[in-house]
């Protein structure tokens, strides 16, 4: 099991993920509602979204912006179900548990503080 730097470490190596960054936008958008509110929208949005064990529009389900969430999905290679199985070995086909659903708020989280530094 990796830790959430070596996981945002081994992300930076893909030229795909790497070139995910959040606009002067989100962060000002992160600013404003503060980061325990934009936890609970990446809590909803991955329950909603990411947790079913069969999601209709599977990967076309996360916007590539609008929200620094998602921009944080796409970074972390946790926008859809075929990506979480890429990367993480998650399979596709059961839902989510609760303690998996914690670790990508977590490391989605991380993203974006990270992001709100730079």
């Amino acid at each position: 099991m990796s830790t959430i730097a070596e996981t945002l470490k081994r992300l930076k190596k893909s030229s795909f993920r790497a070139k995910f960054h959040l606009s002067q936008k989100d962060k000002e958008y992160v600013n404003e509602k503060g980061m325990d509110t934009v936890r609970r929208h990446c809590t909803d949005f991955v329950r909603e979204r990411l947790a079913p064990a069969f999601i209709a529009n599977d990967g076309k389900q996360t916007p590539m912006r609008g929200h620094p969430v998602f921009i944080a999905q796409h970074a972390c290679a946790c926008c859809c179900r075929g990506c979480l199985k890429k990367w993480y070995n998650v399979e596709k086909g059961t839902v989510l548990t609760e303690i998996q659903q914690k670790k990508i708020v977590d490391l989605l989280m991380a993203w974006i503080e990270e992001q709100m530094n730079t």
